[in-house]
């Protein structure tokens, strides 16, 4: 698996993160008890599928290695292995947030390269 994944997030969720020292998740994630992020090749399609038309997002890349047991990678849309977290994430282990500016048709631009 790779050393990096990532989750999206409204800017103010993240900063609250911040200044917390981890972030609990959206509705979505507290719901299902993990919070969902994403490997490099789903960023794309998670942010077109539930992110369309939110101003303000983040991409969150985080370091695998930071992690520990709490994450597994779980099947999910289409039999695909997702990166799951269990428990609140660490943002000490974000290396990198990335502004996404949204497209003409409102899907969250993702950089060609992630860091």
């Amino acid at each position: 698996m790779s050393d990096l994944v990532y989750k999206i997030c409204p800017r103010a969720a993240w900063e609250d993160a911040c200044r917390d020292g981890h972030y609990l998740g959206s509705a979505d994630d507290l719901r299902d008890g993990y919070v969902h992020l994403s490997a490099q090749h789903q960023v794309a399609a998670t942010a077109a599928k539930y992110f369309r038309n939110q101003n303000a997002l983040v991409l969150v890349s985080v370091d695998t290695a930071q992690l520990g047991d709490a994450l597994v990678w779980e099947p999910s849309r289409g039999g695909d292995l997702f990166p799951h977290h269990y428990g609140p994430l660490p943002v000490a282990a974000a290396i990198a947030v990335t502004p996404l500016p949204l497209d003409s048709d409102g899907v969250p631009v993702i950089p060609e390269t992630l860091a």
